[in-house]
């Protein structure tokens, strides 16, 4: 048995203001761009000098809540501005492939938001793409950049947990039935939007699934309401996985080993607290970080520039192999709740808000 540490490592996370500033470029103005843009530019050195839409007055109005100088009407105008030097792709999922395919072929970095694609075979397309063209490309899967995730890694690195056995995680939010993510046609349902937390979660500490089991529940608009999923390793040890949109649910995730159990309260995808618990109870230590929320997304913008500014194609801390098996296994869990997409058909390259 590992004898249990007598503190939780400190992360090892880099301080964000350090980063190399770069001039960022954002393909879309939702939701998720917003909290994007607010956090790296309360927390980062980095500039944001142009936004990308579709639609040229919610471009300008975007730029001029965020004050960001160059506002433009179109998605080739912002890939062609000389002066960016990295894209942030904040559509919806349906628009990442195309989106990724404009800013690569235009010879720039970029940053996709999660997921990296609709299905395992658009992901690889994307990754292909940088590495034939020599560019970086990395999915913006914001917790795996956070100071909390780094201390998982030392945990798990150090042996602590001993042999994992099981992982658990768990992401329910309720929604209303106008929001977006009740629409087939944006490839709506928890997986894409909250799945892919405790997947990718399962995935980095277990890795490739050999077996994988689950079921679903259909809602009344016509998407996947919710979905549990078993992923079983090589070796017969088990991740247990759950999301939904019907309901919140405790957002928590676990890590149980031989050795010891580690504890990542809700959400746990976000910055917040852990817990590491001996084998028998009797000992644990509790690491506690400010609960930003989404603020931490500026996170994965300073390890972005820290990337291209080294000549990095790829981050370490979420290599596009990593992002590639978290889609064949959401590939999977589909198949066997007979999940269809119908915007997987049609390759559309659109703009709607997040």
């Amino acid at each position: 048995m590992s004898p249990f540490p007598a503190a939780i490592p400190n992360p090892r996370t880099p301080d964000a203001m350090d980063a190399p500033a770069l001039r960022w470029g954002l393909l879309g103005t939702g939701w998720v761009a917003e909290r994007f843009v607010g956090a790296v530019q309360r927390r980062t050195r980095q500039n944001l000098i142009a936004v990308g839409s579709r639609n040229g007055r919610r471009s300008a109005d975007f730029g001029s809540r965020h004050g960001i100088p160059r506002c433009y009407d179109s998605y080739e105008a912002l890939v062609d501005d000389r002066d960016v030097d990295v894209v942030y792709i904040a559509t919806t999922h349906d628009a990442h492939l195309a989106c990724a395919r404009l800013v690569l072929e235009a010879d720039k970095p970029v940053l996709v938001e999660k997921p990296l694609g609709l299905n395992a075979a658009q992901a690889t397309e994307i990754a292909q793409l940088a590495a034939g063209r020599g560019l970086f490309c990395m999915e913006a899967l914001w917790t795996f950049f956070l100071p909390k995730a780094d201390i998982v890694r030392q945990i798990l690195e150090a042996g602590t947990l001993g042999e994992v056995r099981t992982v658990l995680a768990d992401i329910g939010e309720y929604f209303t039935p106008d929001h977006r993510i009740m629409r087939p046609d944006q490839a709506g349902g928890p997986l894409l939007d909250l799945g892919t937390y405790p997947i990718s979660f399962a995935t980095s500490v277990l890795g490739p699934p050999a077996r994988v089991l689950a079921a679903g529940q259909w809602h009344d608009t016509g998407v996947n309401a919710q979905a549990s999923a078993i992923l079983v390793d090589q070796r017969g040890n088990q991740a247990v996985l759950h999301t939904t949109l019907l309901s919140n649910t405790p957002t928590s995730a676990t890590i149980a080993g031989t050795d010891g159990t580690l504890m990542l309260h809700g959400p746990f995808y976000q910055p917040g607290d852990l817990t590491l618990i001996s084998a028998d109870g009797e000992q644990r230590l509790t690491f506690t970080e400010p609960a930003l929320a989404h603020d931490g997304l500026y996170f994965e913008a300073a390890e972005a520039a820290r990337c291209i500014s080294a000549g990095r194609l790829e981050s370490p801390l979420r290599p596009l192999t990593d992002s590639i098996t978290t889609m064949e296994v959401i590939d999977e869990i589909r198949r066997q709740c007979g999940i269809v997409f119908p915007v997987e058909r049609q390759g559309v390259l659109d703009e709607r808000p997040v």
